[in-house]
C-alpha cells in the first residue's frame, strides 16, 4: 500500500457505512476504509468478553492491512461494551467510539419520553444506564433491543421493498408509540440505513436521531487532517471489506456498494 489510511471504520456488518460517509462529507480529503466483521456478526448477542475478543481480532486485522491513523468503532455495542479495554490493548492507536445519542435526545424531547432502539447488549449495558443518568435524568427512556431488525437490515434491507421495511420496523414503531415517545434514538449503527424510512413510519411529531454527526466531528478532532495537503489518489478509498461472506451475501454487499457509491473491496 502506497499511502497510510486516515480512518478505518469497524462494525460487525454494514451498519457503520453511513458514519463513514458522514465523515467524508465533512472532510472529503480523508482516506477511509471500512471493515465489516461479518465472521462474528452479530456482536449485539455476544457476551462482553466475546465482544472484546472479536473486536480486538478485527482491530489487529485492520492494523495489519491498512495501518490507519485512527479507527472509528462504528458500533454502539462494541463501544459501550469494550472501548476502554480496546484502548488499553492498543494504547498508541486513537479509537473513536460510537455511543447512543441520549444527550441530544434529552435536549430535543418536549414530553421527556425518549425511545432507545438498539441491540440487546447495548440496551442492558451499564454504560447506557450511565448515559441516561448523566444526560436524561428527568426523562423516561423506553428501551427496545431489536435483534430481528438488525438482521433484517444486514441481510435483506438492500434489496427490500418499502412495505417490507415498514413491516420490519412495525414492532419498534408500535412500542415507542404506545409509550408516547417524542424522540427516538437509533442506537445501533445498522439502524442509520433505515433512518429516513423509520422517521416516516414513526409519523409527524416524532424526532428520530443518531450519532453520525457527533462521531464524525469527534474523529476529526482526534485525528485532524490538513485539507490543503496534496495526497495521492487512493483507489480503495471508502472501500467496503468483510471478513466472511457467501455468494448471496456478496451480491447483497455489491448492491449496497452501488447504492452508496463506494467500492466493494472483498473478503479479507
Amino acid at each position: 500500500m502506497n499511502e497510510r489510511i486516515d480512518f478505518a471504520f469497524l462494525d460487525s456488518g454494514t451498519g457503520g457505512i453511513p458514519y463513514m460517509l458522514a465523515l467524508k462529507e465533512k472532510c472529503p480529503n480523508a482516506h477511509c476504509v471500512y471493515l465489516g466483521d461479518t465472521a462474528h456478526f452479530p456482536y449485539g448477542e455476544k457476551s462482553p468478553k466475546l465482544v472484546a475478543d472479536c473486536a480486538s481480532e478485527a482491530v489487529n486485522l485492520i492494523n495489519r492491512l491498512w495501518n490507519p491513523r485512527a479507527i472509528v468503532i462504528a458500533c454502539n455495542t462494541i463501544s459501550v461494551t469494550a472501548l476502554d479495554l480496546l484502548r488499553a490493548r492498543f494504547p498508541n492507536l486513537p479509537l473513536v467510539g460510537t455511543v447512543p445519542a441520549i444527550k441530544l435526545a434529552a435536549k430535543l424531547s418536549k414530553n421527556r419520553k425518549i425511545g432507545l432502539l438498539a441491540t440487546k447488549a447495548t440496551v442492558s449495558n451499564p454504560y447506557t444506564d450511565k448515559l441516561c443518568a448523566d444526560f436524561a435524568s428527568d426523562c423516561t427512556v423506553f428501551r427496545r433491543g431489536d435483534s430481528n431488525l438488525v438482521r433484517f437490515i444486514e441481510e435483506k434491507f438492500f434489496t427490500s421493498t418499502k412495505d417490507e421495511r415498514k413491516e420490519a420496523c412495525r414492532g419498534a414503531i408500535e412500542f415507542f408509540a404506545q409509550n408516547d415517545c417524542d424522540v427516538i434514538v437509533l442506537a445501533c449503527t445498522h439502524f442509520t440505513h433505515i433512518a429516513t424510512d423509520f422517521a416516516e413510519f414513526a409519523g409527524k411529531g416524532v424526532l428520530v436521531v443518531d450519532s453520525r454527526d457527533g462521531v464524525a466531528k469527534q474523529a476529526l478532532r482526534v485525528c485532524p487532517l490538513d485539507e490543503n495537503a496534496d495526497k495521492k489518489t487512493f483507489l480503495q478509498d471508502c472501500a467496503f471489506f468483510v471478513t466472511k461472506a457467501d455468494s448471496r451475501a456478496i451480491e447483497e454487499y455489491k448492491t449496497l456498494c452501488k447504492n452508496c457509491k463506494i467500492p466493494w473491496g472483498g473478503i479479507v
